[in-house]
């Protein structure tokens, strides 16, 4: 860890590993012997196509992409895919079956009813989205064109785990998967699509990723503004226009990165232990507690409070003051939240936790 460096929680834009960093800088002036940055090459040139097309391809290794899915590089964030969904889904019934599990996954509903109507089959919002709600696949409607799910609730902590992701049977399965992508390892057959902005766990703001089913894609709302509908990226291999270009190649070395980690099996052990490590701590305090339940619990962001408004003030301020930043919760939620994506270090959450003990020790 650099010295001049902080830990940084924040939910995103977030931490990126710093060897990563350190590639970046190193080819900013001039990369691959182009004799120019990424930021100021053509999209069209081989040298750039080279980039995204490996960026691609490590993705496909990372996740186990089956070669029916194509993987899209967009803009907008996840937020224009709560329209874009719908959008391209709403072929038949014009209905999407959708579980309300916080901020986000209300927010997608809400969009999809300027398209159609969003049924909220599930929520978990009576008990301030503290757990994913228990689903009985007999309710399930059939006469929806989709479902769906926000695999990980940056606000409120809560995630589905991979073991408990929704059999939909022949309805496409969607999942928002922005804050807990790459984190451990997901069945993607189980999604016919799923989306993430990239500023958590694969690179900086700027590009969204989307990997879809290609059986979805060309049948967009009449409605579809051009850039919004799929089989316009699908058909230019997401450079159509202009990409998010410097995105695209961090994340390109995020994902080789990764690699170099082990892939998926080896940053989901480490994210577990990293995880259980500050779970640990919390569930034996006498000062913080954790709203989550257990068996719901995010691996990304574990959210946790004292009960006291002014003592977790005076906590976000003094750990800042440690160098542990960004660690104020959600501002719907108030608290605390430690956002512990694939590249904050372990170090990083035992100098958290460290820090915690002596301040729980001067608050008892």
């Amino acid at each position: 860890m650099n010295n001049d460096r902080v830990f940084n929680f924040s939910a995103g834009p977030s931490v990126l590993p710093e060897e990563v960093l350190s590639i970046a800088a190193k080819e900013m002036l001039n990369y691959n012997n182009s004799g120019m940055s990424v930021m100021e090459m053509s999209h069209r040139s081989k040298v750039y196509e080279s980039i995204i097309s490996d960026a691609e391809k490590h993705l496909r290794s990372l996740m186990n992409i089956p070669d029916h899915y194509k993987v899209l590089f967009l803009q907008g964030g996840a937020s224009t895919q709560f329209a874009m969904v719908p959008l391209n889904l709403f072929t038949k019934y014009k209905r999407a079956s959708y579980i309300d599990t916080g901020s986000w996954a209300s927010k997608a509903a809400k969009e999809a009813n300027k398209y159609g109507e969003a049924v909220v089959i599930a929520s978990s919002k009576e008990d301030n989205y503290s757990h994913i709600p228990k689903l009985d696949p007999s309710i399930f409607p059939k006469d929806v064109d989709y479902f769906h799910i926000t695999t990980n609730n940056t606000i409120y902590g809560t995630r589905y785990t991979p073991e408990n992701i929704p059999d939909t049977g022949s309805t496409p399965l969607i999942g928002d998967m922005s804050s807990n992508i790459l984190s451990e390892y997901y069945d993607i057959n189980k999604f016919s699509l799923i989306y993430a902005g990239a500023q958590k766990n694969m690179g900086p703001a700027g590009v969204t990723i989307v990997i879809i089913k290609e059986e979805l894609i060309g049948h967009a709302m009449d409605i579809t503004p051009t850039m919004l509908d799929y089989k316009t990226h699908a058909d230019n291999d997401s450079l159509y226009n202009t990409p998010p270009c410097y995105s695209i190649y961090m994340c390109k070395l995020v994902f080789e990165w990764l690699i170099k980690q082990g892939g998926l099996a080896a940053i989901e052990e480490k994210n577990k232990y990293k995880a259980n490590l500050l779970y640990s701590y919390i569930d034996n305090s006498t000062l913080f507690k954790n709203p989550v339940a257990v068996e719901d619990r995010s691996l990304m962001n574990i959210t946790f409070i004292t009960g006291n408004q002014e003592l977790d003030a005076s906590f976000v301020k003094e750990a800042a003051q440690k160098g542990l930043v960004n660690l104020k919760g959600h501002r719907s939620v108030g608290g605390m939240r430690a956002s512990i994506y694939n590249a904050m270090p372990v170090e990083g959450v035992e100098k958290l936790i460290a820090f915690m003990k002596e301040f729980e020790a001067k608050h008892k």
